[in-house]
Order: C-alpha cells, then structure tokens, then sequence
C-alpha cells in the first residue's frame, strides 16, 4: 500500500513518517510532497492509496488539493495531518470527501485508531 504524505514543512513530513512507523504502517510506501500542487500531482500519476494533508500549504491548501481531486472523479481515501482545526475547517473537510481530521501534535496511538480501519 502507498502512502502520500503532503506538508510543506520538511520536519513535519519526518514526524508524520516516524509516526507512521510507531504506529505500525512502516511496511508501507511512503511518498512525500512539500506543497498543495505537488501532492495532486502526485496523485494523480502515483496512485497512492491514502493521501494525509496538510490544510495550509503553499501553491494549493489541502482542500483545495482534495476539491480538485474529487472534481477530476479520483475517490482516494484523504484526510488532513494539521495543526489548526476549527468547526469551518471540519465540515469544509468532511463536505468535500475527507475521511479522517487528526490534529497536530498527534501520537501513534492516534494513528492507529484512525488507519487501522482504513488501512487494515
């Protein structure tokens, strides 16, 4: 299984992997993107199975990455990695297809709850 991992802040994306890791997804393929643009890009031409976002990034937010995929008909599993989290936020998320909302600072235990599901 493929993961694509989108954060503009490089430490970010490293925390997250390592996250993955305690949590036991390790096995998994990891790509990473450090903006909006590339992560669609990515994608789009990599297929990844989940997508984890960052809502604020340069060149394209994580909903706009997420709205633009689900206008182009691509149904990946998607949900946001970030450390802002309002009601607006969540419901602008889960409107436009967002499986999950995992609030920064997260634990593996955390990750586990959520993928478990998703990722089996």
């Amino acid at each position: 299984m493929k993961i694509l991992i989108a954060d503009d802040s490089r430490v970010m994306r490293q925390i997250v992997v390592r996250t993955l890791r305690q949590a036991g997804f390790g096995d998994h393929e990891l790509i990473e993107a450090s903006n909006g643009r590339e992560a669609f890009e990515l994608t789009t031409s990599e297929n990844p199975d989940l997508v984890l976002s960052d809502w604020n990034m340069p060149e394209m937010t994580g909903i706009e990455v997420l709205r633009q995929l689900r206008a182009a008909g691509n149904d990946i599993k998607f949900g946001f990695v970030t450390s802002e989290c309002t009601p607006e936020m969540m419901q602008a998320a889960e409107a436009a297809g967002s499986l999950f909302f995992i609030v920064k600072p997260f634990s593996a235990e955390r990750f586990d709850e959520v993928f478990a599901p998703i990722l089996g």
